[in-house]
């Protein structure tokens, strides 16, 4: 095996050896001038290192995973938002004035919109169409993944560069 220039190879265990001369005292650095700044001297910034890297697979069960737990909370919200805003309408009155308009511009029906539109009715739509979009999204993530990782033979993956700064 070729080792590297000015390297050897040493037996486990073994310490590396210092030059040391037998009887002679330890040299001491002189000692420096100080720095204009007041002894703070800045120290040279190397540049960072950089790796391109290139994702040649994407695993489909942990981008189903992840996409269910994305949906998820996106489903959260949706169910959470749509019931703030039905509160939200309901208490200032917005939806009484918008049940007058629709009787007025209608006629009078047997159309109510507010017996039609209660807080049950909208949570369980706002709940059906979430758990659709969670089906939906995952599906669709686990889909894109089988395509990805058909297409990295024709366009080589997606390039990353990763840094350390």
């Amino acid at each position: 095996m070729a080792q590297p220039a000015g390297q050897r190879i040493r037996p486990r265990g073994e310490q590396p050896r210092e030059a040391v001369s037998v009887g002679a005292a330890p040299e001491v650095a002189p000692p420096s001038e100080p720095s204009p700044d007041g002894g703070r001297s800045k120290r040279t910034r190397r540049k960072p290192r950089r790796a391109r890297v290139y994702v040649t697979r994407i695993d489909p069960w942990s981008v189903t995973k992840a996409a269910f737990l994305l949906a998820l909370a996106i489903g959260i919200v949706i169910v959470v938002a749509v019931g703030v805003g039905f509160w939200t309408l309901d208490s200032t009155g917005a939806l009484d004035a918008v049940s007058r308009t629709v009787d007025d511009v209608l006629g009078t029906g047997g159309f109510d919109l507010l017996t039609s539109l209660e807080m049950s009715r909208v949570l369980g739509l706002a709940a059906v169409i979430a758990s659709v979009e969670i089906v939906l999204v995952s599906l669709l993530a686990t889909i894109f993944a089988f395509l990805y990782n058909l297409t990295v033979g024709l366009t080589g993956g997606i390039e990353v560069v990763l840094s350390d700064d």
